[in-house]
């Protein structure tokens, strides 16, 4: 008995620092559940076990958060966190292209892609965004001076994000509702680059083209007449279309076909959107040139998805006769 009293003693009389001490070293080795576990069973939390427990359970958040938006198809809690997320640090920036109303209609649409068609889709938007602007800025105190500048120098306004992004919002929609997102993604894609070529397209030719020809007539015009189309205007759309559909191949969006596809359907949207310039824009009110810019990215997304389901049922076919030989 005297020598187990001698050591139930000695235990007691272990210093509560010593004991925190061990409780610490012991915390680094476990879960923030099972050190709030423990701490809870004994009634004790310190500051610095309650420091950790706080850090480990913003890790596993953290962690599980960036889980979910590197999917392929994030869904939409996901997407409006992200995308608020970049909003918040991304503000000034936004507003060197965007109005202040352009940020907030933009945000819906920055959502919309995002929890549809993941980081891949949002970074494609990102690049249009960022290239958009600044080819907008090419030339453009000489633009200005001619009269064919956009207005509020090249700052986008609701209509404008509209114009540009309506399309690819309804295939991001779409998506959500009716699953099969990789379908949908083709024409969100087609869309954008669509939308990317017809400005550069523009913007170039009103920098840099020589000589520019109304569509339907081929008479020649003044450069930045609606409907008018120059050699380098159309060349450098061409080129900025293959260039885009290139980025959604590497970003994983579309297949190498796919690539084709929406680069043909961007190219020939963009010859319907100089033609529909030309031949009623300026002479039905309502037709305004944010209206022209969403019939023509719509008119692409449908083109593309007409053209991938054409070909999926040929693929299809190939298949079922290839197995029955």
């Amino acid at each position: 008995m005297g020598p187990a009293l001698a050591v139930s003693c000695s235990m007691h009389q272990i210093s509560s620092s010593h004991f925190l001490w061990s409780l610490r070293k012991l915390s680094w080795h476990t879960s923030a559940s099972r050190c709030a576990c423990f701490t809870g069973r004994y009634g004790i939390r310190s500051r610095q076990t309650r420091k950790y427990c706080c850090q480990a359970s913003l890790s596993t958040t953290l962690q599980n958060v960036v889980r979910a938006g590197s999917q392929a198809h994030p869904g939409l809690g996901t997407g409006a966190f992200v995308n608020s997320t970049v909003y918040l640090l991304g503000l000034q920036v936004l507003l060197k292209g965007l109005t202040p109303a352009g940020v907030a209609h933009s945000w819906v649409l920055g959502t919309a892609i995002y929890s549809a068609f993941g980081p891949g889709g949002y970074l494609l938007v990102c690049f249009y965004f960022l290239l958009g602007s600044a080819v907008t800025k090419v030339k453009l105190e000489q633009k200005q001076v001619e009269g064919i500048a956009e207005a509020r120098s090249g700052r986008r306004s609701p209509g404008s994000v509209w114009g540009s992004g309506s399309a690819g919002t309804l295939c991001a929609v779409a998506a959500l509702a009716m699953g099969n997102a990789t379908f949908w993604q083709v024409g969100f894609v087609a869309s954008f680059v669509s939308k990317f070529s017809d400005t550069v397209s523009s913007e170039i030719g009103k920098a840099y083209g020589k000589t520019a020809y109304l569509i339907t007539t081929l008479k020649v015009v003044p450069r930045g007449t609606e409907g008018a189309v120059s050699l380098e205007g159309t060349a450098a759309g061409a080129a900025a279309a293959a260039l885009f559909a290139g980025t959604a191949f590497l970003l994983k969006l579309v297949t190498m076909q796919g690539a084709g596809v929406v680069a043909a359907a961007a190219i020939v949207a963009n010859l319907f959107e100089s033609f529909l310039g030309a031949a009623l824009q300026g002479k039905a009110l309502w037709l305004t040139n944010d209206i022209v810019n969403a019939i023509q990215i719509s008119l692409a997304a449908s083109i593309a998805l007409v053209m991938t389901a054409y070909l999926y049922t040929c693929s299809l076919t190939l298949q079922l006769c290839s197995s029955q030989i």
